[in-house]
């Protein structure tokens, strides 16, 4: 299936190369600047960023987060990197004056604010937000062509979560949420198998570390998106700029996909088996069955959102917004309630004390 954007077609032929800046801009508005034009040079077809406002993403007891510059203390990382509306409308503005697509995840209700505020012809939600209700019943409802990642995540996570959107609209994006993902955990053959289950477009949001290695083959499995990591110097202060390309490798990265677009999917096969061999091929392309990838399965709960205490909650406390939110739990929290769960437990009690940043659990209410 085609995945339209402004009326810009984009397939198996035409790929939408989207180059994910992150937050590699570090809240500079010149760096950003500079980002948005080495991408648009590079041949992106696309900007991405991310919106954050720490409180919104995680607790601030969740501690060190294991991240490609090392274990990081992300909940004051998150506070740094928090900008105000104007910076990301500049962003947007400067992008499309390079004639690139602008996209943005938010990551809850006020960085969805803020996006809608800026127009954006797409959006999409990050992997770790696909199970997040709440969110997705809001950007749902915008009706823009969205695109949601799919990595940590199983066929139920990702039927609810569709059905929060417009198909006709919607692409999935194949994902492993590991830094950096392992080429050979892909299993890319679940590119055409999501798109035959779902009824949907499908592409890849890609972490492993090779420019063009699964990036091609996505492309040899029906692929209509790639989004990779981008930054100017791997060595830069972006959370993911370890894992993330530059200028000169996503250069050859798009070039690579453009010339690989106008040739048949067993050419771009046996070609990829010439250069890296035929086994390792097959261990990229995988079975096509949907499972949690090896590199990945840890993460499942934790990276994932649920429901997470505020503050210290006393026993007979009522459960409410002010004492509740749903956030990522990460490494040393407990998980609690899924985010579906946040309306059903508003107004009851809680059966015992539930210390600040824990998960709520069934147990708990």
């Amino acid at each position: 299936m085609d995945f339209t954007v402004n009326g810009r077609r984009f397939n198996r032929e035409n790929v939408l190369i989207i180059a994910e800046a992150g937050t590699s801009h570090s809240g500079d508005a010149v760096k950003a600047r500079e980002l948005a034009a080495a991408a648009a040079e590079a041949g992106a077809d696309c900007f991405k960023t991310q919106i954050v406002y720490a409180d919104e993403i995680i607790h601030p007891l969740t501690g060190p987060v294991p991240l490609p510059g090392g274990d990081i203390p992300l909940y004051d990382a998150f506070k740094k990197l928090e900008a105000p509306e104007e910076f990301y409308a500049g962003m947007k503005e400067y992008a499309e004056s390079k004639g690139l697509l602008f996209l943005a995840s938010p990551f809850g209700p006020r960085s969805a604010e803020c996006l809608r505020r800026l127009s954006p012809d797409l959006v999409k939600i990050a992997s770790p937000e696909l199970n997040y209700t709440q969110l997705l019943q809001t950007v749902g409802g915008w009706g823009l062509p969205a695109l949601l990642s799919c990595g940590v995540s199983t066929l139920s996570d990702i039927e609810a979560a569709l059905g929060f959107f417009d198909g006709g609209k919607t692409c999935l994006l194949h994902c492993v949420t590991a830094y950096p993902a392992p080429e050979t955990d892909y299993n890319l053959k679940l590119i055409e198998n999501l798109g035959a289950i779902f009824g949907v477009s499908v592409g890849l949001s890609d972490h492993s570390l090779d420019p063009c290695l699964v990036p091609l083959l996505a492309l040899a499995c029906g692929a209509c998106v790639v989004e990779k990591h981008f930054c100017i110097s791997r060595g830069g202060a972006g959370l993911d700029d370890p894992i993330a390309l530059d200028a000169a490798a996503f250069t050859k990265m798009c070039a690579a996909i453009r010339r690989a677009e106008k040739l048949d999917s067993a050419t771009v096969l046996t070609e990829a088996e010439q250069e890296y061999s035929a086994k390792k091929v097959r261990r990229i392309l995988g079975d096509g069955v949907k499972r949690l990838a090896a590199s990945e399965a840890q993460n499942y709960t934790r990276t994932n959102r649920s429901i997470h205490a505020l503050r210290d909650i006393q026993a007979g406390e009522i459960l409410d917004a002010e004492n509740c939110a749903v956030l990522r739990t990460e490494k040393i929290l407990c998980p609690g309630m899924p985010p579906y769960m946040l309306e059903k437990i508003t107004g009851k009690p809680a059966r015992r004390f539930i210390p600040s940043g824990e998960g709520v659990r069934f147990e708990d209410v």
